[in-house]
């Protein structure tokens, strides 16, 4: 089965790195396991915002930084997307291994490396030392 990406995975692409944004279109027609972009480019608010949760705010810690590569950059893009299977499953971590085995595919057949924030260290071992941002994928 080949996917395609919705109305609201676009959506949520505009403002983002065209590089990233033809990692996410090729890996989408490559993945076994369909996907939603639920996030791209960030405002500082909206970043302020997460970083609070489970700070200062209800709900589990799921940034660590103020300081985003979903802000856009100088070159006007932001360089990460927040990804998660469709339907969204928050709790199988294996739907995360698939999305990324598909991205990683896409990376290497374009030639435009990424990192995982699952695997940040990249050394293809996901989730050795604690890394959990599974949804998260940006430029390197």
């Amino acid at each position: 089965m080949t996917f395609v990406l919705g109305q609201r995975s676009r959506k949520n692409l505009e403002g983002v790195n065209p590089r990233l944004v033809r990692v996410v279109e090729r890996a989408i027609k490559l993945t076994e396991q369909d996907f939603l972009v639920i996030e791209g480019v960030r405002t500082e608010a909206r970043q302020r915002q997460l970083f609070a949760q489970g700070r200062t705010a209800p709900g589990p810690k799921v940034t660590w930084t103020l300081n985003s590569n979903h802000f856009a950059k100088a070159d006007g893009f932001g360089a990460a997307v927040d990804i998660c299977p469709w339907p969204v499953d928050w709790s199988k971590t294996s739907k995360f291994d698939a999305i990324a085995k598909a991205m990683f595919q896409a990376s290497e057949e374009l030639a435009i490396p990424i990192r995982w924030g699952a695997d940040w260290d990249r050394d293809g071992k996901p989730r050795e030392r604690g890394e959990t941002d599974s949804p998260h994928f940006e430029l390197v």
